[in-house]
């Protein structure tokens, strides 16, 4: 072959590489590149028919998913939810931390020795479903819940959040057996849940039955597409999301610390060992990546990992219990947490 030949047979990918994209820049009009391979894209993106009625209705109202929190409707809310799934809430302590205790109305006979801790969204910087995730799962399974009242960013950045589920869980073993104890949280709380348990085990304390990691991400140093993609009400809210990720998000809570960190961010973590866990999330959600993710890396680690997706709803969509798909998804969360329970 002469040295003519050999350089264009090299240069035929990158010409082809190219002509592709100019092919498919010209039959798409609505996308461009950087580049960098930063895609540029306009679409129309309508609500699909794959979802219930109800939720069509509520994405093509414009609403809120979740009513605002110190309001008449959300109130209202609350107490809608109380009357689906009775419990008796108290306001206590627990390993020296602030809790909601939250036991069924009607308790399994046989679950008395059981214990959920609940680890609530919020962004780390305020509470946004310490009652909401906790009510359901203590209803459903008929077990007591301890719903962590963690400190919050700004005034207590990170190692705080994971100091206070890590006492509670520690003070959880001296009165329960660890194949009794689960580990749970939706958003913040999920990333919480992970940085929990790898801090649980970095302590040389025995990891809970079963791990419940509900939309949240384990990489604080990288984000996938969807977090540059979905609002946490879905596509609605769009643009909210791509400024604050530019500075990679959660600066409050991460302050100046190594984002890299074992603990804040579990990707880098040794995961061998974690508890069975089921990781939840939705194809509109912004943290659709880092939940995929963390169940490839849970895999990969050899964990009894499962993966639930619902098509075309936003962040933590079961907040909304009385949505079709919600109910679906808190029925799922309640039997995996249930089931893995001695």
């Amino acid at each position: 072959m002469t040295r003519r030949s050999l350089s264009s047979l090299f240069a035929l990918p990158a010409a082809l590489a190219l002509r592709g994209r100019a092919q498919s820049a010209a039959a798409d009009p609505y996308t461009t590149f950087d580049s960098d391979g930063t895609a540029h894209i306009q679409r129309a993106i309508p609500v699909p028919k794959t979802i219930s009625p109800e939720a069509q209705a509520l994405m093509a109202s414009g609403d809120p998913w979740m009513p605002r929190g110190g309001t008449k409707e959300r109130d209202s809310f609350m107490e809608r939810m109380n009357a689906a799934y009775p419990v008796d809430v108290e306001s206590t302590t627990f390993g020296g931390v602030k809790v909601w205790a939250v036991t069924p109305k009607h308790p399994a006979p046989k679950k008395q020795d059981r214990l959920l801790i609940c680890l609530h969204g919020g962004g780390f910087t305020s509470d946004s479903g310490s009652l909401i995730e906790s009510i359901p799962m203590a209803a459903m399974t008929g077990t007591k819940v301890i719903s962590v009242l963690y400190r919050l960013a700004p005034q207590f950045p990170f190692p705080a959040a994971v100091d206070d589920s890590t006492a509670v869980y520690s003070a959880a073993l001296k009165t329960h057996s660890p194949q009794k104890l689960a580990i749970y949280g939706t958003s913040a709380g999920a990333v919480l849940a992970a940085q929990t348990a790898v801090q649980v085990q970095k302590s040389a304390l025995p990891l809970p039955a079963v791990l419940g990691f509900f939309s949240g991400y384990v990489d604080l140093a990288r984000y996938g597409d969807s977090r540059w993609i979905y609002g946490s009400g879905g596509l609605k809210d769009f643009s909210a999301m791509i400024e604050p990720l530019k500075g990679l998000g959660m600066v409050p809570y991460v302050g100046n610390h190594d984002r890299k960190d074992p603990v804040l961010s579990p990707m880098y973590a040794n995961l061998k060992g974690f508890p069975p866990s089921l990781c939840m999330t939705s194809t509109r959600d912004h943290c659709l990546s880092g939940t995929v993710d963390f169940h490839r890396a849970l895999l990969r680690a050899g964990v009894d990992a499962r993966l639930m997706v619902f098509d075309a709803m936003p962040h933590a969509f079961w907040y909304r219990y009385d949505l079709p798909e919600s109910k679906e998804a808190l029925e799922a969360q309640a039997k995996f947490l249930d089931q893995h329970l001695g």
